[in-house]
């Protein structure tokens, strides 16, 4: 048996040092804790996962016999998941090397760059891309390549009777309240395995962001990027900065590889200083969004409004994820803070007010944030808001629909309907699941991260990529710390009275799943998340071919 793997999108990635500070301890403390035990089977695993696998857990090799699957206690197959995600957590994270800052491993990097030489539409920066910005990987070989090896080798995949014994019970769990829906879909084939209520609809919370991405990548590409802008009209000498829509753009003094206000100061101002100019007129332009920029939900810690300019997502504080206190108005912020730079380099401006450039408007400067897959892959991991938002207005700009909540709802379900995907019942409000309103099923879910994984799709891989890993990133990191750590990879979904958990997991027989797990009535958040991740953790634990 091999281990499928998923393969990184691209070998450029921002190098995010609070992530990195995030991740690699937990990583140190994971291996630390298994690796005496371990040794044999890290050595082990480089010709071969599966004698690891053989040598580190016999017990749950004995739990995943397919031949006597009523005999299997469920809360066996959970209990056998912790040492199964532990030990392929240890013995991979030893065989492959150090990890990214973003958690991925660099072994997996690297190995993608040696299987395909030919790279995405920027490779080696044939499309013209800003020469100043991160290059994107060349593109990913198969999701379904095995560990070491380019040929897939698993067995069958499980059986809907064999399933539905061992997630049944654990479904029925009174922590997740008064109605539930799931599915479980074979990547490999496409084929549902294991389903109830899958078709119907519930409120998906933060997994909506699934269908942000899918919806974004297949409507703008992996490569494309967000510009922000400084143009000077040639008659005025009015200097605006043009908002590009770009949430990631960053004042901070260390732009850890992101698209850079302090950057687009210095060099507006040389650029200003070659026309002798040392003092303008200073204007912004957030005029590429429409509508309101308040959330139905009102203002609020987890979403700032939503403005086509911004700075570090409006935050007033220096995190990068969560929630956190958010200036009122963000364009204004981040245009007088590019004043205070311009300032720094010896250009005086005027206080600034609200504009939009002409088409006689001369570009002076311009920065573009790192690859849309990077933008994906940072949304889903730490559940941003903020981000999930701007694609969706994106997704709306580039399907020509108004740029506001309802046309980048419309666009979102435009974009799946072309991908030929399941929408009956699906609703969409917003990008990031924070109103109520928005529904999906766990069929759309378990569709959506299917067609991620197709190969003629590869634009679509860092919807896996970016998927929270188990017990290690994101909004997974304190999960699973008694379950399948390392194994799982999930989205998050949470609302008070709503609990949801959708994404991929490798069996015991070494078949990549997809699942989607939907709950609703919900009167204990923490009691409904241990519910969900003690099912994932069994679902990882299951031989049930």
């Amino acid at each position: 048996m091999v281990v499928p793997e998923l393969r990184p999108w691209r070998d450029a990635r921002p190098r995010v040092a609070r992530v990195a500070n995030a991740v690699r301890p937990r990583l140190a403390r994971a291996a630390g804790a298994v690796r005496p035990g371990l040794t044999r089977a890290a050595d082990a695993v480089r010709p071969s996962l599966a004698r690891t696998a053989d040598a580190v857990k016999p017990q749950v090799a004995r739990l995943a016999r397919v031949s006597r699957p009523k005999t299997v206690k469920t809360w066996q197959y959970t209990a056998g998941a912790a040492g199964a995600g532990l030990a392929l957590a240890a013995t991979v994270v030893t065989a492959a090397g150090p990890w990214d800052s973003s958690g991925q491993r660099t072994a997996e990097r690297d190995r993608a760059v040696a299987l395909e030489q030919l790279g995405g539409t920027d490779h080696e920066g044939r499309s013209g891309a800003a020469a100043a910005g991160p290059r994107p990987a060349p593109s990913a070989p198969s999701v379904l390549v095995g560990l070491g090896t380019t040929a897939v080798t698993v067995k069958s995949a499980p059986t809907a009777k064999a399933l539905a014994a061992v997630l049944g019970p654990l479904l029925g769990n009174p922590a997740l309240g008064a109605r539930h829906t799931a599915a479980v879909v074979d990547v490999a084939s496409g084929k549902r395995l294991f389903a109830t209520g899958a078709g119907t609809a519930l409120t998906p919370a933060s997994t909506t962001k699934i269908a942000t991405a899918v919806a974004a990548l297949s409507a703008l590409g992996a490569d494309h990027r967000l510009t922000t802008r400084a143009a000077l009209e040639p008659d005025t000498k009015e200097l605006v900065l043009v908002g590009g829509g770009d949430p990631t753009l960053t004042a901070r003094p260390d732009a850890d590889g992101w698209a850079s206000l302090r950057t687009l100061a210095e060099e507006t101002a040389a650029a200003l200083k070659k026309r002798d100019i040392t003092k303008v007129t200073l204007s912004y332009d957030k005029t590429l969004y429409a509508g309101s920029e308040i959330h139905p939900i009102g203002v609020n810690d987890n979403l700032a409004p939503v403005s086509a300019l911004m700075a570090d997502e409006a935050r007033t504080d220096d995190t990068m994820s969560g929630p956190a206190p958010r200036v009122t108005d963000p364009a204004t912020d981040a245009t007088r803070k590019f004043a205070a730079f311009l300032a720094e380099h010896g250009v005086r401006t005027t206080s600034p007010g609200p504009s939009k450039a002409t088409g006689r408007a001369e570009v002076l400067a311009e920065v573009s944030s790192p690859p849309l897959s990077a933008l994906v892959e940072r949304m889903l991991t730490n559940s941003d808001n903020d981000i999930a938002e701007a694609l969706a207005r994106q997704t709306a700009v580039a399907s020509k629909q108004r740029a506001d909540f309802e046309g980048g709802g419309k666009a979102v379900r435009g974009r799946l309907d072309k991908l030929g995907l399941p929408l009956a019942g699906a609703d969409f409000h917003d990008g990031s699941g924070l109103d109520r309103a928005d529904r999906l099923t766990a069929n759309l879910l378990t569709a959506l991260l299917v067609k991620a994984g197709d190969p003629a799709h590869p634009e679509l891989r860092p919807v896996l990529t970016g998927l929270p890993v188990a017990g290690f990133t994101g909004t997974l990191t304190s999960r699973y710390t008694d379950g399948a750590a390392g194994v799982v990879r999930a989205k998050t979904g949470t609302l008070t009275g709503v609990n949801t958990l959708a994404g991929t997991v490798v069996d015991q027989d070494g078949r990549l799943l997809a699942f989607a797990f939907l709950t609703s009535g919900t009167t204990d958040p923490a009691a409904a998340q241990r519910a969900l991740d003690r099912t994932a953790s069994a679902l990882a634990a299951c031989g049930c071919g």
